[in-house]
């Protein structure tokens, strides 16, 4: 508080201005108990004021103080840090897509996805786990933790017809992802005439989408960091002699794996109880353009015991594997042109998933994963 008889140019008062300090350039008595106050802020401006007795009480002398001190309330202080720690938990804790999902994530899950997919980048992935062993919360998992990892934005599901909706409520109820079903609604209400552009997170049936070229051609002009596809084994295509017979499923599988950076294929049965089929799906399809593909077949079953091989062609680079397939022999997998080495094995309904968690030159498997 300062008395008006007491102001006087050149001293500094807070009050005038409500968040700034200003300096007083004159004074001018105007009767008793009121000045005209003229002053400066901070900035620079010039401006007056006229003050009376009942505002004394709001103004007084600035004074310099600390910018910060120590006297602060320690209780107040470190209710604000855990807060602050707490926010910030996510970012050191390797599998917050677990703690964060409305599942009870089983540990055979939590291999696959923190062990096997999400190490891979970029990932070209066949999920060929047995059915009720999970594959739609691995999927779920895989894709939130892309998320708060900030390593996807842009997703797609491609599921049968009859399974899309149920994708969407599966998604929203155990992960909290929102996902739109592609539809001719969805089409004309898009205000750029791409609706695959409009939106981030979408599912689109396989066959609506393997039967319109306009609707692939659209799909592909938006980029996408992950594509989806579940029942994989629908994406077939045979050998008929030397020729190889392509459906439409799989020509949109192919095209569309050639613009998103992650790839995943979810299936049951890879094979559909046809290796000549699988031959392609699981290696032209997954495979990048680096991979020279010779001959495939599957992950298939010896003696009890799911395996998978690999060939490693000797006009391919070094690394480079296809698919081949052997009675369980185990030879140097660094060995010359059509050295046979053991992908994975593994017994049971974990057996797959276990397997490429232990498996010995995995790593170097560009068709399956």
């Amino acid at each position: 508080m300062i008395q008006l008889e007491n102001l006087k140019a050149g001293i500094s008062l807070v009050g005038i201005e409500p968040t700034l300090i200003a300096t007083v350039v004159a004074v001018v008595p105007i009767g008793d108990g009121a000045v005209q106050l003229l002053y400066k802020t901070p900035e620079g401006t010039i401006k007056d004021r006229l003050l009376g007795r009942a505002d004394e009480a709001s103004i007084s002398l600035a004074t310099a103080e600390r910018p910060w001190a120590f006297d602060g309330n320690g209780d107040d202080f470190k209710l604000a840090v855990e807060d602050k720690r707490i926010d910030l938990a996510f970012l050191f804790d390797p599998m917050m897509a677990v703690h964060t999902s409305n599942v009870d994530a089983l540990p055979h899950q939590i291999t696959a996805v923190y062990e096997s997919m999400l190490p891979r980048q970029p990932l070209r992935f066949v999920l060929a786990d047995d059915p009720g062993a999970g594959k739609t919360i691995m999927a779920g998992l895989y894709i939130r933790e892309l998320i708060m990892r900030a390593d996807a934005r842009r997703i797609l599901f491609v599921a049968p017809g009859s399974l899309v909706e149920q994708w969407r409520d599966e998604l929203f109820e155990k992960f909290g992802l929102e996902f739109r079903i592609f539809s001719k609604e969805l089409e004309v209400a898009s205000p750029s005439g791409n609706p695959f552009e409009d939106h981030d997170h979408l599912i689109v049936r396989l066959d609506q989408m393997s039967r319109n070229e306009e609707s692939q051609e659209k799909l592909c002009l938006a980029s996408w960091d992950l594509v989806v596809f579940d029942e994989a084994h629908k994406l077939s295509a045979h050998f008929f002699g030397r020729e190889i017979k392509r459906t439409k499923r799989f020509n949109f599988a192919e095209k569309i794996g050639q613009h998103t950076r992650h790839l995943l294929l979810m299936t049951a049965t890879p094979h559909n109880g046809k290796e000549e089929d699988f031959q392609l799906c699981g290696v032209r399809v997954v495979s990048l353009e680096s991979w020279k593909v010779v001959e495939a077949e599957t992950v298939h079953v010896v003696e009890g015991r799911a395996c998978a091989v690999a060939k490693r062609d000797g006009d391919a680079p070094p690394g480079s594997w296809t698919a081949s397939r052997t009675k369980g022999r185990r030879r140097n997998p660094g060995g010359p042109a059509g050295a046979i080495g053991m992908v994975a094995d593994g017994g049971g309904a974990r057996g797959r998933t276990e397997a490429l968690r232990r498996a010995e030159v995995g790593s170097r498997i560009g068709p399956y994963y």
